[in-house]
């Protein structure tokens, strides 16, 4: 039997929001968090680096029908930026490929961090997971190919310096859109700022409502030594869609909803509710207090886009 693997039981859907360890892939964190678990199905919410640590929540089962709707949230990341030594994949793990004897100053910090806050255009890293003809950008810049990435629009809502501790260092703390990377910000801060620099240490606060308060290890988790311990540490299904409206449906329209079949937009007399529905606008159809399925609001009816099997 494989070490510290679940017991085969009852179907497991929901949440884990996992604290990665330094040193692992995301995709080795779900393997091994799916034999925890036992679980079917596993998914995680947006990648991080080997070298990051922090929130990484994974969705088993059901909940991974919930995936871009988490993976679309906000996150927030704390970074130590090392000044002066520009590397090959803008992290520490790479070679160096550039040095400057530039230190800025705290001031000078703060008065730049004003040009990357707000919607900026970004070119993502060489060494990223975007692929070019089928092939990740990763991939042929390892090899020893051109790698050439278009920039695009990201957004950051917060970038804050919280700690210069020396002329080498500082620390940040950012709160941005999907598909920042922090690699790249990093890389741009320095340059902005007249000398070169990169990611030293990086850790996901948050992804959405998943933060680090609720995450744990791998490890913590294989202690626990049997499945019941392991479950308590599962969020609902329908907590990557605490931002979408929830709408109520009787017990026969979520029926019809559950076969794929579209049913009459719920009046406001008949849910109590009296908001305005958009047309177009997603909600969550739920019935009895369960999510029964994603929904879109089309003219009068309420069509399915994913079906929730809880």
């Amino acid at each position: 039997m494989t070490p510290n693997r679940a017991e085969p039981g009852p179907p497991v859907n929901g949440w884990l929001v996992l604290d990665k360890s330094p040193g692992m892939t995301s995709a080795f964190a779900v393997a091994r968090a799916k034999r925890l678990f036992a679980a079917a199905k596993a998914g995680h919410a947006g990648t991080l680096d080997p070298l990051a640590t922090g929130v990484l929540p994974i969705a088993f089962g059901e909940a991974t029908k919930t995936m871009a709707y988490a993976m679309d949230a906000p996150k927030t990341y704390r970074f130590t930026v090392r000044w002066g030594e520009a590397r090959a994949t803008d992290d520490s793990e790479g070679a160096v490929t550039a040095t400057s004897p530039a230190r800025p100053g705290e001031a000078q910090i703060r008065a730049a961090l004003s040009q990357f806050r707000g919607e900026i255009s970004q070119v993502p890293p060489i060494y990223s997971a975007i692929k070019l003809a089928g092939k990740p950008a990763y991939a042929r810049a390892r090899s020893g190919e051109p790698v050439c990435l278009a920039a695009r629009a990201v957004r950051i809502e917060s970038f804050e310096l919280e700690e210069a501790a020396d002329a080498d260092h500082a620390t940040f703390c950012v709160q941005c859109s999907k598909g920042t990377y922090i690699r790249g910000l990093t890389r741009d801060l320095a340059v902005a700022l007249g000398t070169v620099g990169h990611v030293a240490v990086l850790r996901r606060l948050a992804v959405g409502r998943f933060v680090a308060d609720d995450a744990i290890t791998l490890d913590k988790l294989g202690a626990l030594g049997h499945s019941a311990a392991r479950l308590r540490y599962l969020r609902p299904v329908e907590t990557a869609l605490d931002d979408i409206p929830a709408l109520a449906v009787t017990e026969a329209d979520s029926l019809r909803l559950r076969q794929g079949q579209a049913v009459r937009v719920p009046r406001a007399a008949d849910t109590g509710d009296d908001r305005r529905l958009r047309p177009g606008q997603v909600v969550c159809a739920t019935a009895l207090g369960r999510v029964v399925a994603l929904a879109r609001i089309e003219g009068e009816s309420l069509r399915p886009l994913r079906v929730l099997n809880l």
